[in-house]
């Protein structure tokens, strides 16, 4: 097997999408104006945004034996990416995410995980390999915590680059997994979560940016916050730093996360001599495009649909 640009040990979702004019208040039942289905799940997502830039791409995930299941490994296909750490599951069906798209492009999100809880230890080590010779691993929080852990203690003893983002979040994380990070990536409210910490502002954002980097372990640490932008800063270096998010008008936010986090994937495999900045600049205008339109992976940009000026630095 081929070494792979990035390899993605995480979640695959089926994502049924209602587009509402206002979010439903509790006791409420609403009538949606559209309905859509499509694929998704934080790592396939994830996976997918780092594939239509160009790189090559594995996913590591499970799934159901099930229609949903072979429809997702086929999507993967037609993606030139790499299946063969997908696993499907007799008996357990594939996780779905439920999503609701008010007039704004905000959205809320249930999800049932299903196979996505049976990836363990195990799947792990028979990804091995594939593992300890990409160029960046991945990983998120819609599987297990022990599955993550290992994966990236693996990924960073082989010296590979690993980008983790805890979404969903939750506030009881395993700290040690921030050691073996390095990159921690998240969103305003996942921030909140993990810190406790209201994050509404820009100077809420640089302090809960200093406290997570403050624990034994990330080597940068950049909160997404939507149209604001992003905080970000490096161990050992000045900070925190803003960068502004390109002004656009927003159609569906759904999956703007996963690109921004997909095709930072993508610069650090491709580009590893980039600084961070630009990284996070680059992945913060493909984000933007990606939420101009409706969907998820079907909103994300293929790398001939954006300009050339993103992928100017040398390879």
């Amino acid at each position: 097997m081929a070494n792979m640009d990035v390899v993605v040990v995480g979640s695959c979702m089926k994502d049924l999408v209602c587009y509402v004019s206002n979010f439903p208040s509790p006791g409420e039942t609403i009538p949606c104006h559209r309905f859509e289905t499509g694929f998704g799940g934080k790592g396939a997502n994830q996976c997918v945004m780092a594939a239509k830039l160009g790189a090559t791409s594995a996913m590591v995930a499970k799934l159901g034996e099930d229609d949903i299941g072979h429809a997702t490994v086929a999507n993967f296909s037609s993606h030139s990416i790499n299946t063969e750490h997908v696993e499907l599951v007799n008996g357990v069906a594939s996780g779905v995410a439920s999503i609701a798209v008010n007039q704004s492009g905000e959205n809320t999100i249930i999800i049932a995980p299903g196979a996505n809880d049976h990836m363990d230890q195990c799947t792990v080590q028979k990804a091995c390999d594939l593992i300890k010779n990409a160029r960046v691993v991945v990983c998120q929080l819609e599987i297990p915590q022990s599955t993550v852990k290992a994966a990236l203690l693996l990924a960073k003893q082989s010296g590979v680059r690993t980008i983790f983002n805890p979404a969903p979040a939750r506030s009881d994380i395993d700290e040690t997994i921030y050691s073996v990070a390095d990159i921690l990536c998240l969103n305003e409210s996942e921030a909140a979560t993990v810190t406790g910490t209201q994050v509404d502002s820009l100077p809420a954002a640089e302090q809960v940016v200093n406290t997570l980097l403050a624990k034994d372990g990330p080597g940068a640490v950049l909160v997404t916050m939507g149209a604001l932008g992003v905080v970000y800063r490096q161990r050992g270096q000045p900070g925190p730093h803003h960068i502004p998010a390109d002004t656009v008008q927003a159609v569906d936010t759904t999956g703007a996360g996963d690109a921004f986090v997909g095709a930072l994937a993508f610069y650090l495999a491709w580009y590893p001599g980039m600084s961070l900045e630009n990284c996070i600049k680059n992945s913060s205008s493909i984000a933007a495009v990606s939420v101009q339109a409706s969907g998820t992976q079907s909103s994300f940009p293929s790398r001939a649909q954006l300009p050339d000026h993103l992928f100017n630095s040398e390879k």
